[in-house]
């Protein structure tokens, strides 16, 4: 059974004749770990329904390309295969997304979907609810504890949310049944067919391939779970002490499939907790996937504005990045000189680099890539809105709570007010030499140019 706390029922009428239990996979593109699914299974059972699942392919999400398109469509077709095997109709249409997905609901007798947080995802179910005439429940399965029983405001640091989340996570690591069919529906919406190739629809639908698909990533909960085993198993013993360190090896590199929900946080959470690595490194890394990660979520989930610097960005560093505008800054870069890494930091450069070749970046370098930015851009607004526009056009899990929250941090969402100085006024300032002294920071240029040969 799935808690009550992960369940929203935007329409809450008694079900109606119908032919299926529709899923609308959106956020959650995974069969294994999957709430949602399961809820859908479950009504699916006492209604003695067939279930089906079905996606819908929009070709003009904010800021998506090609490299996006390619890794979830991957993904796509991972659970495309898994339910074939338990012979679950898995439809997938393309077009608007409202539309299309009330057109998959018309011989329905429930609808259930899951929880996205962006604002774009919340509008489509407010859009989709407004149009159906069955049930319609919502599913949070993204997150470990959903985010309103979490808190019930935005929270200003992690310090403030990590009781609440560690107070209520055992609660929320349930196990839940893997997914069963209940045969097949005589009845599917008219127009659809099954067993489309996903990766076919690419050169069907208008995707802005200006931005190439990389070939580090491969999409799907498989490759996920391929990665994540990897990791357990050969870096998270020393995640503790070199997670930070751009120079070796040691991130579990799941930020991506956790985007696109290939992959469920409780099902890591659970991987990693039950290793024999160090206890140390262990909370080292659940410490960013259940705090940090989970906080990123309570901010935009509570902060509308959490794509404008008005609102993403606290007052107090408003105002001392606003007092400090006049500074002389040593450098002045356009979008251009960014975007083709041509700036004088070879260490800079190399971030955008690495972001641009594999579709990721090394936390740290993303926290030194966008305090650059802003010391390098005569306006705090403009640097807002290009790192914000580099990161979501180049990062594979780019337009996530995470890339918005991130971006936020460095210009001090979720922080202090520091030492005061030139350009960054009490906002946090990093340095080229910082890198120097933490780490051998050549290596890391090294290993990133040879991506390039």
């Amino acid at each position: 059974m799935v808690q009550e706390a992960r369940i929203r029922h935007l329409i809450g009428v008694p079900p109606r004749d119908g032919a299926y239990v529709l899923y609308w996979m959106q956020q959650a593109q995974r069969t294994e770990y999957n709430h949602a699914l399961a809820f859908a299974v479950q009504v699916a059972d006492e209604l003695a329904l067939p279930i089906v699942v079905g996606f819908v392919l929009i070709p003009d999400f904010p800021q998506a390309n090609l490299r996006h398109y390619q890794f979830m469509l991957e993904g796509i077709a991972d659970v495309q295969a898994s339910l074939e095997k338990i012979d679950v109709p898995f439809i997938i249409v393309s077009g608007e997304m409202v539309a299309s997905v009330v057109r998959l609901s018309e011989k329905a007798a429930w609808v259930v979907t899951d929880v996205g947080y962006l604002k774009i995802q919340r509008k489509w179910r407010e859009q989709v609810g407004e149009s159906l005439a069955c049930p319609f429940t919502a599913v949070e399965t993204d997150v470990i504890v959903p985010v309103s029983a979490a808190s019930a405001k935005e929270e200003t640091a992690a310090r403030t949310l990590r009781p609440k989340i560690l107070k209520l996570k055992d609660k929320f690591l349930e196990s839940i049944s893997p997914p069963h069919g209940r045969g097949r529906p005589n009845a599917l919406p008219e127009g659809v067919e099954e067993l489309v190739d996903p990766l076919s629809l690419l050169s069907k639908i208008p995707v802005e391939t200006s931005v190439s698909a990389v070939s580090a990533f491969k999409g799907g909960q498989q490759a996920a779970k391929i990665r994540l085993s990897r990791f357990v198993d050969e870096s998270l013993e020393d995640y503790e002490e070199s997670a930070r360190n751009p120079v070796v090896p040691c991130q579990s590199d799941m930020s991506p499939y956790l985007h696109f929900g290939q992959i469920s946080p409780a099902a890591v959470y659970k991987e990693v907790s039950a290793s024999d690595a160090p206890d140390a490194a262990k909370w080292a890394f659940l410490e960013q996937l259940l705090v940090r990660r989970e906080l990123s979520v309570n901010f935009v989930y509570y902060n509308s504005g959490y794509d404008r610097y008005e609102t993403a960005v606290p007052r107090w560093a408003r105002e001392s990045l606003q007092a400090h505008r006049p500074d002389p800054r040593p450098y002045h870069y356009s979008r251009d000189q960014f975007e083709q890494a041509a700036t004088h930091d070879p260490y800079w450069n190399a971030a955008q680099t690495e972001m641009v070749v594999t579709g990721k970046m090394h936390n740290y370098m993303r926290m030194y890539w966008g305090k650059k930015i802003i010391e390098w851009t005569e306006d705090p607004v403009e640097a807002f809105d290009l790192m914000l526009s580099l990161n979501n056009k180049y990062e594979l899990d780019g337009r996530d709570p995470n890339s918005f929250t991130g971006v936020s941090w460095c210009f001090g969402r979720h922080d202090r007010g520091w030492q005061e100085r030139q350009i960054f006024g009490k906002v946090r300032y990093m340095n080229a030499r910082g890198l120097e002294r933490k780490f051998r920071i050549a290596r890391y240029v090294e290993r990133v140019n040879a991506l390039t040969k």
